[in-house]
């Protein structure tokens, strides 16, 4: 008698995560931060003694820069950023010093001197916290160290409740291209509950006036998921997007990381889950913002952001990065990777300025990767794309993706997020809206288990 031949069951993704918990979700770097130590920083200070030309690992000619501004009107509630809300002008301008004193430092080295950034980030924090004459000062001693004057790209992140027209007018005089507005949420209350410090109005004046002035691209940045928030405000908040029209929208699903406030409260009240949307629900909605803007004319260009123009709007700072860029970063807690060696600055004020006031530069941690590291994080960090191309990849680090990726290449297949056309690798709408969850079949297996941060 035969036995019937039994069909091989069909591989199934791991299940979506329900509940939103604590930790971090988003993954920005590899290999994850949680090995970046101390005793690895003197291979910072290696690399940076290095004239450019002697390094073997094709350092990319592109340079970015990055300042960390990190002071806020108030700590919302989600934030797990380094923010400080408590220092008076004579900090702020000591804290200024210090991170011009701090480039100072990078300009005189060998694999920096003479370089001009292609791209310059303001992050925070809030950059727009600054007065005009300290943002001046700022950019003016950063612009004597390393001249803009051939960058294409200068991006600045607002809190809208900060910007005058004056302050306004005096960002776009500085050089910056793309103005990124932390919008979050367009109402008062949601904006409220979540720790936000501003209100809808001023989001309408300032948008309207930044439109007024000119900047080249404007972005609106929102969270899906946040505290009370419901279908009916998420669907409102994409139909008012859509009638500003911005260049480009930036959307991230709400996180709870362990330094949040809503972590501190959950931990007090002995809560395992967060009090924000589940994942599937973070998940519809974003897919439900892509569906609109699509339909209003927008192309997504990534797992979290969509463009009106998209031969017309690009993230130099993102694909740069993603490809292998310098990035100098400046300022406390800010994360740079130079001279093919991440590193980290200390993430406390004081001890911060103490080193730079010492002559020394201010790093705490660092971690040089290897060659399979590195192809591993361009290769996750380019997959949040949407799409890559594998001939990129076999022309730059002379390995095969397709056979170094083969099992995860196949699991993302046979879970129905994948597919490979000729050179690229294509991400459908399922896989990009949870690519982060499964940027981690990528990981080595050390990699896998530890804390990310």
């Amino acid at each position: 008698m035969n036995t019937p031949a039994v069909a091989p069951e069909t591989p199934k993704a791991p299940p979506l995560e329900k509940q939103t918990t604590v930790g971090n979700y988003f993954v920005s770097n590899y290999p994850p931060f949680s090995f970046w130590k101390p005793e690895f920083v003197p291979e910072v200070y290696t690399a940076m003694e290095r004239p450019r030309s002697t390094l073997t690992l094709q350092p990319s000619p592109t340079l970015g820069l990055y300042v960390h501004i990190p002071f806020c009107r108030k700590r919302c509630h989600f934030c797990y950023f380094k923010v400080y809300t408590d220092k008076d002008s004579s900090q702020i301008k000591a804290y200024i010093d210090a991170v011009l004193k701090e480039l100072s430092l990078y300009a005189a080295k060998p694999f920096v001197g003479g370089r001009k950034p292609n791209f310059i980030y303001f992050g925070g924090g809030t950059p727009s916290y600054l007065s005009v004459d300290q943002l001046r000062h700022l950019t003016g001693g950063m612009k004597s160290l390393l001249p803009w004057d051939e960058a294409e790209e200068v991006t600045f992140e607002c809190e809208p409740g900060t910007l005058t027209d004056h302050k306004l007018r005096a960002i776009r005089d500085i050089g910056v291209t793309r103005l990124s507005l932390g919008v979050e949420n367009f109402d008062d209350h949601i904006l409220e509950i979540n720790g936000r410090a501003h209100h809808s109005k001023e989001i309408a004046r300032a948008y309207a006036f930044a439109r007024e002035i000119g900047f080249p691209q404007v972005n609106i940045d929102l969270i899906a998921g946040m505290v009370e928030e419901t279908e009916t405000n998420w669907r409102e908040n994409i139909r008012k997007t859509i009638e500003l029209a911005p260049d480009s929208v930036t959307i991230y699903e709400m996180e709870i990381p362990y330094n949040t406030t809503i972590y501190q409260r959950m931990k007090a009240e002995g809560k395992l889950v967060a009090p924000v949307a589940d994942w599937e629900t973070k998940r519809a909605w974003v897919n439900y913002a892509f569906t609109e803007l699509e339909k209003a004319g927008y192309t997504v260009a990534s797992a979290y952001t969509a463009v009106k123009n998209k031969e017309k709007t690009k993230f130099a700072y993102r694909d740069k990065l993603w490809a292998g860029a310098d990035l100098l970063s400046v300022g406390v807690a800010s994360f740079g990777h130079i001279g093919g060696v991440h590193y980290q600055n200390h993430a406390d004020f004081d001890p911060y300025l103490a080193q730079i006031q010492q002559g020394q530069l201010p790093i705490y941690r660092a971690l040089t990767p290897n060659g399979d590291e590195r192809l591993i994080r361009e290769f996750i960090l380019q997959l949040k794309l949407g799409h890559l191309s594998l001939s990129y990849f076999r022309n730059k680090f002379g390995v095969d993706p397709e056979t170094r990726f083969a099992e995860p290449l196949q699991r993302l297949k046979d879970w129905d997020f994948l597919t490979i056309e000729g050179d690229q690798v294509l991400l459908n709408r399922d896989g990009l809206l949870q690519v982060d969850r499964l940027l981690h079949e990528f990981f080595l297996p050390q990699h896998r288990t530890n804390r990310y941060v």
